[in-house]
């Protein structure tokens, strides 16, 4: 039995026997004056930011919150996007478990599994939420909580009560770096360039501009804080600060590397309530430990005096219940918008390995709504053009299978040591982990997106990962590593999987042929085994050979195959997963334009009953076909 069965075995028993122990009808009067908890996040920043040494930013209130508050210097977001980030924050789970790990999406939660603001309501808290939610999952959003609009606030509480108030600032967004026209404060001239960007003048506005929302949203939390000095609550209140994964600008936001991961964490116990927090906490200090977000649902409760239910896959880190502090982070990269991909990531204190299953897309495929930011263009148009250095280059070509960084001499992550024998040890012990939280996990990512809802049924999909005759996840991680991995001693044996009664695993053999032959290894049999799967029962099978015989195959393989893209990219035909799916092989084989666009023109943008955050994947896609020079 894998830990990932003993999880669900334990959903009812923890909640019943732990949670609801305290309710508010039941509650004396010291119990009325619990502590509250003001939860302040602010989007698309990483740790540019006075208190965490960057000489650039201008972040007064911050600061001053840190100085008397204990920063962390080791904060991940499990997920470098808003989505998935989200999810984990609101769940305590990784969104692998839940099949949430797509941006966006909308998966069913099993009943037993409650959010953070339900578990705290239960509680007796008021439950407010200032206004972003973003989850991957279908609920209720206006009844879990008290309330939650741009008005929400704490000021609505019944007298006495509790609460758990949250702020989201969106000041700093992605699309706020980019808005022109825009009067830089901060000097364009004196901002430091990663060296993975060129040094150009978009580059330079973009990254000054980023600081200008930076400083910004420091003043808003600042009115928020003396909101809530005003109101004489500081001394009562926990207040938790943190970024939802890292800046806006081009790999960062999106990509695996501390850029997109690392976030300043702030929090903040009052004198009055050092007797609830536990672990390391001190005023005034910096803490070391490995925190992520999958871990801010235990702390909470930890914090309250609640026990976290043991279905929690995260670690209290203050707290009546902390926890001994973990030796690993994780972190997960799936479909971003409307483009497919697949990495996850682990970290250690010093070292972070990044496992790409799907190595043949280059980390800057076309995404449209990266593609409004200035760097943006502006880095690639040099990289069409040959002006950049090997640094600069690196992101716009095929990733590597591997990645291995030394996060004490190589921050920006820049030197990939994963093929050098002297970290070879370090390598296998970081794959090794990795590998065994997959497992434990049950990390529904090694499903086609598609296929996932397939299984699940009516069910939520975390049902289906706790069910190993429905999702196999040790024998389809087995096929999605050898697949990743173009090495011609495991040709044969990838092969195997030809004959495999389960789709996923076909579904990575085709993946590892337009990796091998798109690497030229072995192409002309890796073009043969696509031949023959290029009539699977599964569409998603079928959309990654038929893209290896458009691209690689013989003359009179092209055009059979690009009809057969055609056909799956119909979201009437085979569903929309299918369509997307084949739409973005589509893409990677160049049609003429002019031969497919009365097919595509006429291709219906969605399918019946599909939820809105999915609606806008398929017409991108469509107008990258038809109208993007690439």
């Amino acid at each position: 039995m894998h830990t990932r069965f003993l999880i669900g075995s334990l959903l009812v028993f923890g909640l019943t026997s732990e949670l609801g122990t305290r309710s508010l009808k039941a509650q004396t009067a010291s119990e009325q004056l619990r502590p509250n908890v003001l939860w302040i996040t602010s989007e698309d920043n990483g740790q540019q930011l006075g208190c965490y040494g960057d000489p650039f930013a201008t972040t007064p209130h911050l600061d001053t919150l840190a100085a008397k508050g204990m920063m962390y210097l080791n904060a991940w977001s499990n997920a470098p996007v808003c989505a998935p980030a989200r999810t984990t924050m609101i769940t305590g789970m990784y969104p692998t478990s839940l099949g949430a790990q797509h941006m966006r999406s909308a998966v069913k939660l099993p009943s037993a599994i409650k959010l953070l603001p339900e578990l705290l309501r239960e509680q007796g808290y008021y439950c407010s939420n200032n206004s972003k939610t973003d989850y991957n999952l279908l609920v209720e959003e206006k009844t879990l909580w008290n309330e939650s609009s741009k008005h929400a606030h704490w000021r609505g509480r019944a007298s006495g009560q509790p609460f758990f108030a949250v702020f989201n600032i969106n000041t700093t967004h992605e699309s706020q770096i980019r808005t022109r026209p825009h009067h830089a404060v901060h000097d364009p001239e004196k901002v430091t360039i990663p060296s993975y960007h060129p040094d150009t003048p978009e580059v330079r506005q973009d990254w000054a501009q980023y600081y200008d929302k930076i400083t910004e949203m420091d003043r808003e939390v600042g009115d928020i804080l003396q909101q809530l000095d005003s109101d004489g609550l500081a001394e009562n209140t926990i207040v938790f600060y943190f970024g939802d994964h890292g800046s806006g600008m081009p790999r960062s936001k999106r990509w695996l590397y501390e850029s997109g991961l690392r976030v300043p964490m702030i929090v903040h116990v009052p004198e009055s309530l050092k007797s609830l927090v536990g672990g390391d906490y001190a005023a005034g200090t910096t803490s070391q430990r490995l925190v992520s977000f999958v871990d801010l649902v235990p702390t909470l409760l930890s914090l309250l005096e609640v026990r976290p239910p043991d279905y929690l896959q995260g670690r209290a880190f203050l707290g009546q219940f902390v926890t001994e502090a973990p030796k690993y982070m994780f972190a997960l990269r799936d479909r971003m918008d409307e483009r497919y991909d697949m990495s996850r990531a682990v970290r250690d204190t010093r070292y972070t390995y990044i496992r790409n299953f799907m190595p043949q897309r280059p980390q800057g495929t076309y995404l449209e709504y990266m593609f409004q930011t200035p760097t943006t263009v502006a880095w690639k148009r040099l990289f069409d053009e040959g002006k950049l250095n090997d640094t600069q280059s690196a992101f716009w070509t095929a990733k590597s299978a591997e990645e291995l960084y030394d996060l004490e001499v190589d921050p920006e992550q820049v030197h990939n040591l994963a093929d050098l024998a002297e970290h070879s040890a370090t390598k296998q012990r970081l794959r090794s982990e990795l590998h065994n939280w997959m497992i434990q996990t049950g990390d529904l990512g090694l499903l086609p997106e598609g296929e996932m809802w397939n299984r699940a049924g009516e069910a939520a999909p975390y049902d289906i990962s706790q069910d190993d005759q429905i999702f196999s996840v040790v024998e389809i991680l087995d096929a999605a590593e050898r697949a990743s991995m173009a090495v011609d001693e495991d040709l044969n044996e990838l092969f195997q999987y030809h004959q495999s009664p389960d789709s996923a695993c076909r579904f990575w053999l085709a993946s590892g042929l337009l990796l091998r032959a798109q690497m030229d290894t072995n192409r002309t049999k890796c073009v043969d085994m696509a031949r023959r799967m290029s009539n699977d029962p599964s569409s998603y099978v079928r959309c990654l050979a038929n893209e290896t015989l458009a691209r690689f195959g013989s003359g009179i393989d092209r055009q059979p195959a690009i009809d057969a893209l055609l056909k799956m990219a119909d979201a009437s035909s085979e569903g929309y997963f299918a369509a997307l799916t084949a739409l973005n092989s589509l893409d990677w084989c160049q049609p003429n334009k002019q031969q497919i666009g009365l097919s595509l023109d006429g291709i219906p943008e969605v399918s019946g009953g599909l939820h809105p955050r999915y609606k806008s994947y398929i017409p991108r896609m469509i107008q990258r076909i038809l109208y993007v020079d690439k």
